[in-house]
């Protein structure tokens, strides 16, 4: 990632990333503007991760690349909590030119970003706890570990509601395009699961499994003004 100048940091909000021109195969989720490529072999993976090299050598403005045989997941950002500025309007626009010109074209319904929610009593703070067991992770802002090289999920803390001393829980939360959330919740309901609050949907819906672990599946990112 290249970062910008501070005096020339100006944050977008997801819907002003999407009335950039150029960025119709991206979607915005936890930590940045995502988009995922198929393609049919490493070798035409590897190639496309050339292209992009070059588009962001162009613009100025490096991307997180992940290559596998089955395609390449692009994510770009511009500060460490995800914020976005027009660079990475520029930068989505022109790897979306290389991914066309070499026939490739995108899925959205193949992103998603995972994350633990920590719920914690008042006062307490495990972050500690959590950094120690998961070794490399760093404090991104006041309620946030993350990995450095941003592969692993990332960990909110946030206060449990109604306060329970000594019960601490987690649950998964699994960020997605705005069109596939509920495809998604229905999948999941149709596998056992239920619906347990819908009062925010389609933002997000908590879901509990059959034996009640908790997945919250969230669209919102996307959509934000």
């Amino acid at each position: 990632m290249t970062t910008p100048d501070a005096e020339e940091f100006t944050q977008l909000l997801p819907l002003e990333f999407h009335a950039m021109a150029g960025v119709e195969d991206w979607r915005v989720l936890y930590w940045g503007a995502h988009a995922f490529y198929a393609t049919g072999s490493f070798a035409e993976a590897a190639e496309f991760v050339a292209a992009i090299a070059a588009a962001a050598a162009e613009v100025g403005h490096d991307p997180d690349v992940d290559v596998r045989p089955e395609g390449v997941t692009i994510r770009a950002f511009s500060r460490r909590d995800g914020a976005l500025s027009r660079k990475d309007g520029e930068l989505a626009a022109a790897i979306s030119v290389a991914a066309h010109s070499m026939g490739l074209r995108p899925d959205p319904s193949r992103l998603q970003v995972v994350g633990i929610a920590v719920a914690q009593d008042a006062g307490v703070d495990t972050r500690p706890f959590w950094e120690a067991a998961f070794g490399t992770y760093e404090r991104n802002g006041a309620e946030d570990l993350t990995d450095p090289l941003r592969r692993g999920p990332h960990l909110w803390f946030h206060e449990i509601s109604p306060p329970r001393p000594g019960r601490g829980r987690t649950h998964i939360d699994v960020s997605v395009p705005a069109e596939e959330v509920e495809a998604r919740v229905q999948a999941a309901v149709a596998a056992g699961g239920r619906i347990v609050d819908d009062s925010q949907a389609p933002k997000w819906y908590t879901m509990a499994s059959p034996d009640n672990h908790g997945v919250d599946i969230a669209g919102w990112a996307d959509s934000m003004a």
